[in-house]
């Protein structure tokens, strides 16, 4: 299992007979940067995630002391409401605009007043808001040169998917937390798409969240000691995943985690939306068109960078969030 935050990219090997983890590596040690070259922007370069990938399964393997050709499959969880662009030898064309970008609060905002907040709220279950479709909408409007040779917009969860297979491939769930999908119609979401000028070329392949997202190549397994041809099985974003991985799948069931965000996700049968965006409404990992599955999603961003920022400020570096916490306790 691999777990692409915007701190670090963890690893997990499981054993399939005992559901139990064999070992569990993380890479880097310390926090990943995220850049901002301009307020209220965040970015990070999808290059450097797919390197860390890449080191976090080698210490893995190397720590595990296990035979890794009996590695069966892979799964992916990423954080969620990312943008990755990459051109037609899917070489990354800028910067990821990463979650807590807000850069297209605005032209979310203008989206919803021009299409009609009840439209948006039927069809998306959301505001397009400062999603990954209104992000795209942000680099036409703003770096055009871009524009004219975008292969494929992505997920980062797609793209590290990308990089182990060479395939280009999102789900339901993925493309719902882009406001990209249309519940009403059970499709790509085309009004969106045509308001913001979003080339419908440019979306991925939708399927189911447990699905083969693609087999991992010859090169990629030589290079990481994978075996080759094995599946991307299974690939969700943070939220859906950390409430599946609670056993929070069935209505009425509610997860609540703590990481770079704070987040509490409900599950619901029904196509539910909040007027007011207080909460945000997407498709479930078990979503499908024949059952509603869908996660209320109430999210506090800045828990976790707030608490980085208060370790800065009160420690020295490198010190563990463990021992801040054991010198608030004393």
């Amino acid at each position: 299992g691999i777990d692409l935050g915007s701190s670090s990219v963890k690893v997990a090997l499981f054993d399939t007979l005992t559901h139990c983890p064999v070992s569990i590596s993380q890479y880097p040690e310390s926090e990943m940067q995220i850049n901002a070259p301009e307020r209220g922007w965040a970015e990070q370069d999808p290059e450097l995630w797919w390197s860390y990938t890449k080191q976090a399964i080698k210490n893995l393997i190397t720590e595990s002391d296990i035979d890794s050709l009996l590695i069966k499959a892979i799964g992916i969880s990423y954080q969620m409401h990312g943008l990755v662009i990459v051109d037609k030898n899917q070489d990354v064309m800028r910067p990821a605009i990463i979650w807590c970008d807000d850069r297209a609060v605005d032209i979310g905002r203008k989206a919803k007043e021009d299409l009609g907040s009840d439209f948006c709220n039927t069809h998306y279950l959301n505001s397009p808001a400062n999603f990954t479709a209104s992000k795209m909408k942000w680099v036409l409007d703003n770096e055009p040169e871009i524009g004219s040779a975008i292969y494929k917009m992505m997920l980062p969860g797609n793209f590290i998917a990308m990089k182990m297979t060479g395939q280009i491939l999102s789900t339901v769930s993925g493309m719902s937390e882009c406001v990209m999908w249309d519940f009403e119609n059970k499709k790509i979401g085309n009004a969106l798409l045509d308001y913001f000028g979003i080339n419908k070329d440019w979306i991925p392949e939708v399927q189911s969240t447990f699905d083969t997202h693609g087999r991992v190549s010859l090169m990629v397994a030589r290079e990481l000691g994978l075996p080759p041809n094995i599946p991307i099985s299974y690939m969700a974003g943070d939220q859906p995943n950390n409430a599946m991985s609670l056993g929070v799948l069935s209505p009425g069931e509610a997860a609540a985690t703590g990481g770079t965000s704070g987040v509490v996700y409900a599950v619901t049968d029904h196509l539910v939306s909040d007027a007011s965006g207080r909460v945000n409404a997407f498709a479930h990992v078990n979503h499908s068109d024949d059952q509603n599955r869908i996660g209320v999603l109430l999210c506090i961003n800045g828990c976790g960078i707030q608490y980085a920022w208060l370790r800065k400020q009160m420690s020295s570096e490198g010190t563990p969030y463990q021992d801040i916490e054991r010198m608030i306790k004393d």
